[in-house]
């Protein structure tokens, strides 16, 4: 199985550890930080979703421009954009860019986030208008006719696109989300399922779980999985560890100053699976298996990717190779200091991974011949 990788793109230098400054759109860094990442060796970058951030569908039309090869994995939410208009959207973008445009679907998760852009359906509501969403995205991608469509969300007659998809059948679908009525959809819809960095036995788990889910609609063997993760690399084991607790006392730090609320803690426990899921692991201990580090986790609520696999570069890789063996062949991977541990990655982690499953893979086929 071939591995991809992907990065992580923003408009602003932030993080659990680095408070916001200066403009919100500082076109130089993320031009930075897409160059980095193509020059990495990255297979994309995410463009993240919030109620609050700038336009994804317009930072990704610059990552393009300043790039040549790298791809963008554009989040996007369902129920704010009609379906119709977000299948033109996407697809003009695959022309533009040569193909290089892949969508994260993210239902969801917390009502408060979803209201403030007007969305008051509830959680498993919203799954359900995220499958009635994708029907009629692919229909439209592949249909060669005008459609008319009558739901439980959207109702439209005689809708029709000139412009299909560059990639066949079409772009890449990713789909996040770990509660029951995600997982259905999953199974219905995802090219990619994407989960957070938890330990082994529960990536086990769900890739199981999802595969159960896809095998209804005879895609058992379609879904493929990504799994992200914060790697934290040191020269030695024990830098690494000095550097992961010098993260978890900056990010205390700031916590504790007044005014900063980006990456504060949740004052109530989450209402999305993913992150109760992350807490479940942050649970079991500070080290969960070899080296997944689960304190960011804990101090900040799960708010997002926030565990880490912490040591040397071979050590953070041979803990990759064992999600690998386990069917992750798509790992996110973003630093908490974005531009720099970028760098480090492609310098450190992407070869290495690419190295050793080549070899494998060179080794398997010798034997079979």
């Amino acid at each position: 199985m071939s591995v991809e990788f992907t990065g992580f793109v923003a408009t602003q230098e932030s993080s659990e550890t680095i408070p916001p400054v200066g403009p919100v759109i500082d076109k130089h860094y993320a031009r930075a930080v897409a160059l980095a990442h193509e020059a990495g060796d990255f297979d994309r970058v995410l463009i993240a979703h919030s109620s609050a951030w700038p336009d994804g569908v317009v930072t990704a039309s610059q990552i393009f421009s300043d790039t040549h090869r790298l791809g963008v994995l554009l989040a996007h939410r369902p129920g704010f954009v009609a379906p119709t208009l977000t299948a033109r959207t996407l697809a003009t973008l695959d022309h533009f860019s040569d193909g290089r445009i892949a969508v994260h679907i993210i239902t969801g998760g917390e009502d408060a986030e979803q209201r403030r852009d007007g969305d008051y359906l509830n959680h498993d509501q919203r799954y359900e208008r995220t499958a009635e969403y994708l029907d009629i995205i692919k229909r439209i991608w592949s249909s060669d006719a005008p459609i008319d469509h009558e739901g439980r969300n959207y109702r439209f007659e005689q809708a029709f696109s000139l412009v299909k998809p560059v990639q066949k059948p079409h772009l890449p679908i990713y789909f996040g989300g770990s509660s029951d009525a995600a997982i259905a959809v999953a199974g219905r819809y995802a090219d990619v399922y994407a989960l957070w960095g938890e330990s082994l036995a529960q990536v086990r788990d769900t890739i199981a779980r999802v595969r159960a889910a896809g095998a209804s609609h005879g895609r058992a063997d379609q879904i493929r999985f990504s799994l992200s993760l914060r790697p934290i690399l040191g020269r030695t084991e024990a830098d690494a560890w000095a550097r992961a607790d010098g993260i978890l006392a900056r990010a205390k730090e700031l916590q504790e100053k007044a005014g900063y609320k980006v990456f504060e803690r949740r004052k109530a426990p989450p209402a999305n699976s993913g992150s109760l899921r992350l807490l479940e692991t942050a649970a079991q201990g500070r080290v969960v298996d070899k080296r997944l580090w689960t304190e960011i986790a804990a101090l900040t609520g799960a708010k997002g990717n926030s565990t880490s696999l912490v040591g040397t570069p071979d050590q953070v890789v041979e803990s990759l190779l064992e999600y690998y063996e386990l069917g992750v062949t798509t790992f996110l991977i973003r630093g908490f200091d974005p531009l720099q541990d970028a760098i480090e990655y492609g310098r450190e982690i992407i070869p290495r991974v690419r190295a050793e499953i080549a070899r494998r893979e060179s080794a398997q086929t010798a034997k079979a011949s």
